[in-house]
């Protein structure tokens, strides 16, 4: 019988003999890592992602809904949190402007803890990204008023603020 360890390392060799050469080679600029501070990367896979599309000629309307449920609909919960808030006090007052960097920053990245490190600023902001809507983030990530954030509000209660 197998060590657990000596299993580990098979599977994984078979996983990366797979899958990388079908995933890398397909979207080499915009895939899902998963890295990790202390990941060795021998069992890193590439998950190939569509790249980000702008939408022009999207009604307005219908990009602060579609907006407002992409903050709120996250892949981790600090930026579910952060950006559902944000949008909460924010989506329905900007400008087509700042809805289509809003839509670039939370879409096009293809990792949500880049957006979480740019907003809370513990990493800087790429040149693309930076503009008066990541200001506006940067600065209701520092909660100066000591709001209490604990949960996301509701998609409901979100659009009934507006």
């Amino acid at each position: 019988m197998l060590s657990s360890v000596i299993a580990k390392r098979l599977v994984t060799a078979m996983c990366q003999t797979a899958w990388r050469p079908a995933a890398t080679g397909l979207v080499p600029s915009r895939c899902y890592r998963g890295d990790a501070p202390d990941d060795v990367k021998t069992d890193l896979i590439e998950i190939p992602l569509p790249p980000w599309q702008e939408k022009p000629g999207e009604p307005t309307d219908i990009k602060r809904r579609r907006l407002l449920y992409e903050s709120r609909k996250r892949g981790m919960l600090e930026n579910c949190i952060l950006l559902s808030l944000f949008a909460k006090r924010y989506l329905n007052t900007m400008s087509d402007t700042q809805l289509q960097q809003y839509d670039r920053l939370i879409n096009e990245p293809s990792n949500d803890w880049d957006i979480y490190y740019w907003a809370t600023e513990a990493q800087p902001t790429p040149d693309v990204y930076q503009g008066e809507v990541m200001d506006m983030l940067k600065e209701f990530t520092k909660n100066r008023n000591q709001e209490q954030r604990l949960d996301a509000p509701s998609l409901e209660y979100l659009e009934k603020e507006g």
